[in-house]
């Protein structure tokens, strides 16, 4: 299925290209989220008139991820769990726990910006956490998880 994306989508393309895409892929993830539009000549041709000002708007987003990048670099959290003897945690910390410790520090950080590869942080100490601000912009940030024993 060929679609006409409107804004950079990470793999795919960029603002304006014409791809093809799986059509599950299109109807269930670009064209609802507004990141894509059908490939029709109609289609194309009201991009072309729409182009200038799309453009525009990733220009601002970029400009707005990369101003929450500075003031987020280098920033540490802390988050309070409980743990056993050996810093095993009882239960785990995810995506929403860190937006949580975010907004108490306030920053504001949306849970699906939070990036954990590994998956739920279980262990007491330090990690580092990807925070994926836009399609060019990531951010490192640490978070302190300490353990209460029980």
């Amino acid at each position: 299925m060929q679609v006409i994306l409107l804004e950079k989508v990470d793999k795919v393309g960029q603002l304006g290209d014409l791809v093809d895409v799986k059509s599950g892929f299109a109807r269930n993830f670009l064209l609802p989220q507004g990141k894509a539009e059908m490939a029709t000549p109609s289609n194309i041709e009201a991009f072309q008139q729409r182009r200038e000002e799309l453009e525009k708007q990733q220009a601002d987003a970029l400009n707005d991820a990369n101003s929450r990048k500075s003031a987020l670099e280098g920033m540490t959290v802390s988050i309070a769990s409980r743990a056993g003897s050996e810093g095993k945690l009882f239960g785990s910390i995810g995506t929403e726990e860190i937006r949580a410790a975010f907004e108490s520090a306030g920053q504001t950080v949306e849970k699906k910006e939070v990036r954990l590869p590994e998956g739920p942080l279980r262990q007491v100490g330090e990690h580092p956490v990807t925070l994926h601000l836009h399609a060019d912009v990531d951010v490192e940030v640490i978070v302190n998880v300490v353990g209460e024993e029980v």
